[in-house]
């Protein structure tokens, strides 16, 4: 991708082990940049390791979860090597997130401007006064009144509640901005608004974003560059119009397939057949053979790697051409 990345992740790695202590690898060789004022989508099946590689960048991982590989370089500096006490000076500061489902993110016992506020005071970026107008200021640029700062999170709307986690997010001013499904469980009409504010924030703010989703939709709607995501690898990655127009991996041709297109409503959608792997049982080839509809012998025995297919554009397939990628 052109220009000087924010964030760039090399060969990102994460393991889980399980209670029975087994280890589930999670994410396996990731790589990807993002640039200062776009958006990054993550898209894939449940399961396929969109959100642990959010929180692996972030270093939030739950018990359990361990980083064993890779580089997470943000301006230069690879936050993988920094203790703890410094990580938290660039969370929220620098890099923030919106989490998925705001009910469960926002505590319900705390009125909505208090939440915001704590976080701007718990990183010293202002004193009280300061903070609370900046929580007015917040929250009027998520579209919320000002006299609702008072309330709780069951006094909001699903989407209002979106907007506050939103608003929280920015309070300290991040260059960097995680978005994990945030439109999960909203209408549609709700949906198009808070992508709308989340456009609009960007533009106002220059933000570069990162959204986790499955709806191909969200992603066509706002991202400049995509990474589609299976079993834990990467198995395509270019611009929003390569993978729309020029998709050369079999699991992206499916997802595609298997989206409605408003220009061709006649076509029947397809279908991918079976279920993504168990990450404790990985298939020794490629992730996606078992239920590759253009699969040959050689797919189960030999793990493709990833190949710059055109310029800017990478996939994961042996059945393609190109030079193997390098991010170093």
């Amino acid at each position: 991708m052109n220009g000087r990345p924010l964030l760039s992740v090399r060969g990102l790695t994460t393991e889980f082990v399980t209670p029975e202590g087994s280890i589930a690898r999670a994410l396996e060789d990731v790589s990807f940049d993002v640039l200062p004022g776009q958006t990054l989508g993550l898209v894939g099946e449940s399961g396929c390791g969109k959100t642990t590689t959010l929180m692996s960048v972030m270093r939030l991982l739950p018990a359990g979860g361990r980083i064993t590989a890779g580089r997470v370089l943000f301006r230069g500096t690879n936050l993988l090597s920094l203790s703890e006490r410094e990580m938290r000076d660039y969370r929220w500061k620098s890099m923030a997130i919106v989490f998925q489902g705001a009910m469960n993110a926002l505590n319900p016992v705390m009125k909505i401007g208090a939440q915001i506020r704590e976080a701007i005071l718990l990183h010293d970026l202002m004193d009280q006064d300061m903070a609370e107008k900046r929580v007015d200021e917040l929250l009027e640029m998520v579209g919320i009144s000002r006299t609702r700062r008072d309330q709780y999170p069951h006094q909001y709307s699903g989407g209002m509640r979106q907007r506050a986690m939103i608003a929280m997010a920015l309070a300290c001013a991040p260059d960097l901005l995680f978005a994990d499904e945030p439109t999960t469980a909203l209408d549609v009409m709700i949906q198009a608004q808070v992508l709308q504010l989340l456009k609009e924030i960007q533009k106002a703010l220059g933000l570069a974003i990162v959204m986790v989703t499955h709806d191909l939709g969200v992603v066509a709607e706002v991202c400049d560059s995509v990474v589609v995501m299976y079993g834990g690898k990467v198995a395509e990655y270019g611009t929003a119009d390569h993978i729309y127009n020029e998709a050369q991996h079999p699991y992206t041709q499916r997802l595609l397939a298997s989206f409605p297109d408003v220009n061709k409503p006649a076509d029947t959608l397809a279908s991918i057949p079976g279920t993504p792997p168990r990450l404790t049982q990985l298939p020794p080839g490629c992730r996606f053979e078992p239920r590759c509809h253009m699969r040959i012998e050689k797919c189960a025995e030999v793990i493709p790697p990833l190949l710059e297919v055109s310029p800017r554009h990478y996939a994961s397939c042996i059945l393609r051409e190109g030079v193997e990628a390098d991010f170093s």
